[in-house]
């Protein structure tokens, strides 16, 4: 084989070897992904007594936005930790 021949095959053994990290990075990350998705699946379950008046403006929130009550108040919770830890920083 001439010296082209060799370099050509040694480009494509080095291919070969960074597509098998990438696929092996990869599954890394989905089963990250995974993992992350399931934990967030779990979730805990709280009696919360409001007002009604707050129920009734959370409820029409909710209506607004196309999502449950239940649904509302986590996103708006989610909110307010993450405001809370990007301003503890």
């Amino acid at each position: 084989m001439t010296g082209t021949g060799k370099t050509i095959d040694e480009r494509e053994r080095r291919l070969a070897e960074r597509l098998e990290k990438l696929e092996k990075l990869e599954a890394e990350v989905k089963d990250r992904e995974r993992a992350l998705l399931e934990k967030e699946k779990k979730r805990k379950q709280v009696i919360l007594r409001i007002p009604s008046g707050l129920w009734e403006e959370l409820s029409k929130w909710a209506d607004d936005d196309l999502r449950s009550i239940n649904g509302q108040i986590e996103y708006l919770l989610t909110k307010c930790v993450r405001e809370r830890k990007k301003n503890d920083r």
